[in-house]
């Protein structure tokens, strides 16, 4: 029989709860909050985390218990304000907490293996010892011209680049360190970014720069949870702010952490702090090696490095003493996490600041109306930088009504061209003063949807309820989102009618752009053309280094980038979010423009904005004109409280798929039915709607049903929540179940 105190365990397993395991009188004394351990479970073994020791058996257990098999590290792979964070993510965002834990880790500590340390990358090096000359090596001419290859480049080089200069160099070099002329060295590497996309510090701060610096330093130097939102227009210099505060953090011992949405932006901000700080900074994001997650994560997790900078993952990154938490670009959708732990990564690192005691910085030109009303609330402190550095001036921003400048071409089988002559004019003005060009649409591909011009049958996934996108380079229709592709049928599949290729993708936007300026050097920037994190780098490096005249791109281009050549930004078409069955489409579309339309005019030659629209009139488009942030915030947040959608209401999105349509339907009207009799009665404003088909009603061969739970407080909607979660284990294991708390999306 097990006697107390009992382990508590996380299972990294989709089972929710802890679980309670004897310890062995082997092992009493030697558990740590965080270890990975192994226990049984079921007819095997698993991974699980031990969280701590427990007096209280479970119901029915009767004190026999099985035991906890052995602990995987000596070192527990979680530090324990890790532990804090990921128990209250589990909690608030309803998932199994051993597999919220397992989502966190590394590679290399996500499995059942013992931990291991992971081995630095090393480069070798080959330098020269001091009066060592090729005049003594006449009878030997290969190492002769390997010891002078090496005097002709300063005495010191990588072995890799000496024997790619001499054939046989390997060897050669051994030799001459057999002859003690040259030294043989290793160095440990970490990831590092390409030239192209470094920039050094400003030359004078701002007087918004000072006070937010100087507001950001008192509150380190005061200890305790400091949330700040720092609103600086686009080229206001926020990055030179987070440098600065990470200085003073770095400096009082603290540990620091800066989080940016996506890699595209990685690179460039990497570069910034690299300048800054050198190699002390730990790079995370899912492009690195296996191998470099782990050993970032290990020296993080040993105090080694102390400043780490990454993408949405890198908030649990293992920092000791953490002081400075930074959110760079708060109000971007790609801090929301998609699939497994849905998390909200900005809303989540304030929660770790505030257990942390922590300095929190969101940053943004385009605050989220979630961020603007806490600081209306006074739970956030706000900064603001509103003028540009160097007081350069914000861009002038126009808008082209396409209902009246775009030409037509009746009986075309393409429709008439995108670039209207307001655009192109602008566009080859700019070229002949040798500046470079932005061109914005968030859409790849070619043409957006085929339709037959006889039948109006439109080529449409065969698994998904969306229209096929045709990408001209490789002759193919594609679904974006099951991945399905195929040729381009050469006649209509239903009547055999002439196929017409109609809307608007990145490709086809080039393909224009090539043709009206055949002498321009013109780059894509979107998924199709940036498939990996080094090819994504090489063309942004490309562009800094003004070696390309037109960059044509997805949202990737609106990312924060500072590129001094670029005096005018095109928005292609400022229309394709604002349909979308999305309560956040305006509020997205508004910051795409407006965060794109920073990206001009950042140099010492002023910038120009063009928007292409047929909504000149709408709230999200024609605030842009005057980069009105207040203006179109205060109207959004009046139509937001009136329909109470956040941030005026709390929701959660709970998401029904599965193969067969009746069966997902039934399952979703029992769920509504069992939520519906656990409302509760006292509480104001808790509203369940649905279940309805989701806006996508069929994606990857599956049918797609959605209720949504809105309520003033998360607490008010704990009742009808927990009566959905008792009853997912009694569902049909064809159908998937999704509870998503505080949704980033409502397709």
């Amino acid at each position: 029989m097990a006697t107390p105190p009992y382990a508590s365990v996380a299972v990294g397993r989709p089972v929710r709860g802890e679980f309670t395991y004897a310890i062995p009188d082997a092992l009493r004394g030697q558990l740590l909050p965080g270890q990975r351990v192994l226990v049984p479970f079921g007819r095997g073994k698993a991974l699980g985390f031990y969280l701590g020791e427990t007096d209280v058996l479970p119901e029915g257990a009767g004190g026999r218990l099985k035991a906890v098999d052995r602990i995987l590290d000596v070192v527990p792979a979680l530090p324990a304000d890790l532990v804090q964070l990921l128990r209250f993510a589990a909690r608030h965002y309803r998932y199994p907490l051993g597999e919220a834990i397992r989502a966190a880790l590394p590679p290399g500590l996500s499995g059942q293996d013992d931990a291991k340390e992971a081995a630095a990358k090393v480069t070798w090096f080959a330098a020269a010892l001091p009066g060592a000359s090729p005049e003594a090596l006449k009878r030997a001419p290969a190492q002769a011209a390997a010891l002078s290859y090496l005097l002709a480049v300063g005495g010191r080089a990588p072995v890799d680049e000496v024997a790619h200069a001499i054939p046989g160099a390997r060897e050669t070099l051994k030799k001459l360190r057999e002859k003690r002329l040259v030294q043989l060295e290793s160095v440990a590497q970490v990831a590092t970014v390409r030239e192209g996309l470094h920039q050094g510090r400003h030359r004078e701060l701002t007087p918004g720069q000072v006070r937010a610096v100087q507001a950001l330093r008192e509150a380190l130097d005061a200890g305790g949870f400091s949330p700040f939102l720092l609103h600086g227009v686009t080229g206001s210099g926020k990055t030179e702010v987070y440098l600065q505060a990470a200085e003073h953090a770095l400096s009082r011992g603290k540990g620091v952490l800066i989080l940016v949405p996506e890699i595209a932006l990685t690179p460039q901000l990497v570069g910034r702090f690299r300048s800054r700080f050198g190699d002390a900074v730990a790079v995370l994001h899912s492009a690195l090696k296996d191998r470099e997650r782990l050993r970032a994560w290990q020296r993080l997790r040993s105090g080694e490095l102390r400043l780490a900078v990454g993408v949405r993952s890198a908030l649990f990154a293992p920092l000791q003493g953490l002081g400075l938490l930074v959110v760079d670009e708060e109000h971007d959708p790609s801090f929301k996490q998609e699939e497994k732990l849905r998390y909200q990564a900005r809303d989540l690192a304030v929660v770790r600041g505030s257990q942390a005691g922590a300095t929190v910085v969101l940053g943004s030109a385009t605050p989220s109306l979630e961020t603007l009303e806490n600081t209306r609330r006074g739970r956030y402190r706000k900064l603001v930088l509103d003028a540009r550095v160097d007081d350069r001036p914000m861009p002038e921003v126009a808008l082209v009504d396409l209902r009246a400048a775009r030409p037509r071409v009746p009986g075309a089988a393409e429709e008439a061209p995108v670039l209207s002559p307001p655009l192109l004019q602008a566009m080859g003005e700019t070229l002949a003063r040798g500046q470079q060009v932005i061109l914005f649409l968030n859409r790849r591909g070619h043409s957006t949807f085929v339709v037959c011009a006889v039948c109006g049958h439109s080529l449409r996934c065969r698994a998904c309820d969306v229209c096929l996108t045709h990408h001209l380079s490789s002759g193919r229709v594609q679904c974006h989102y099951c991945g399905d592709a195929h040729g381009l049928p050469a006649a209509c599949p239903e009547c055999n009618g002439q196929l017409l290729l109609l809307g608007v993708g990145t490709e086809r936007v080039e393909a224009e752009v090539a043709e009206r300026f055949p002498t321009a050097r013109v780059a894509r920037l979107d998924r199709d053309a940036a498939s990996s994190a080094e090819k994504l780098t090489e063309l942004l490096a490309a562009f800094a280094r003004r070696e390309t005249d037109i960059l044509v791109g997805t949202q990737m281009v609106a990312k924060g980038h500072d590129f001094p050549g670029v005096t005018l930004v095109c928005v292609v078409m400022a229309d394709s979010s604002l349909s979308l069955p999305d309560f956040r489409s305006a509020e997205r579309t508004f910051h795409l423009l407006t965060q794109v339309a920073g990206r001009a005019g950042r140099g010492r030659d002023p910038g120009r904005v063009l928007v292409q629209t047929y909504n000149p009139d709408s709230e999200a488009v024609s605030r842009v004109l005057h980069h009105d942030y207040d203006g179109f915030s205060a109207q959004e947040l009046q139509w937001r409280e009136g329909f109470l959608y956040p941030p005026y209401a709390r929701m959660v999105a709970i998401r029904v798929e599965g193969e067969h349509p009746e069966q997902t339907a039934a399952v979703a009207r029992a769920l509504g039915q069992k939520m519906a009799r656990a409302l509760p009665r006292a509480a104001v404003g808790v509203r369940l709607l649905g279940p309805a088909p989701a806006p996508i009603a069929r994606i990857r061969g599956k049918t797609r049903w959605q209720l949504l739970l809105k309520a003033p407080t998360h607490a008010a909607m704990a009742g009808p929540l927990d009566a959905a979660e008792a009853l997912l284990p009694e569902l049909p294991s064809a159908v998937k179940v999704v509870i998503d708390v505080d949704p980033g999306a409502m397709l």
